[in-house]
């Protein structure tokens, strides 16, 4: 039986939150929070949930993201530099936008040079090679 079937168990059997979260480990505050989610959803309150959060107020925009990309390749078609500090001078002079020349690099990886997934071993193979083979 799981942690959270029990305390609500517990609960319902008539013992304090305060006693269940002492014997349990846990917070009254998640006991309460469990509790009033197992009242309104039922056997549904203990269904693994993603933590994932619903918005994300400080991701770069979807806008702005295009325009370093059209930025990227008007300037590496004209031939010139076409780097993230490059590209975050123009949006600054041009566009009036400052964006962190991390993000810059990060929007371009994603978008130009995805790299493959790889396993962690093949990166402590390459460096035990390059270290003790390249002598």
């Amino acid at each position: 039986m799981s942690k959270q079937r029990l305390v609500i168990t517990a609960v319902l059997a008539g013992q304090s939150q305060s006693e269940v979260a002492r014997r349990y480990g846990v917070s009254q505050g998640w006991i309460s929070k469990l509790m009033t989610r197992w009242r309104l959803e039922g056997e549904a309150a203990f269904e693994p949930r993603s933590r994932r959060p619903q918005t994300s107020p400080t991701a770069t925009p979807a806008a702005v993201i295009e325009l370093v990309i059209a930025l990227r390749q008007r300037l590496d078609n004209a031939g010139l530099d076409a780097g993230a500090d490059t590209i975050g001078w123009h949006l600054f002079h041009t566009h009036q936008i400052t964006l962190n020349r991390a993000t810059i690099h990060r929007i371009l990886t994603v978008r130009f040079h995805p790299l493959p997934p790889q396993h962690p071993l093949w990166a402590t193979w390459r460096r035990y090679r390059d270290h003790h083979l390249a002598r």
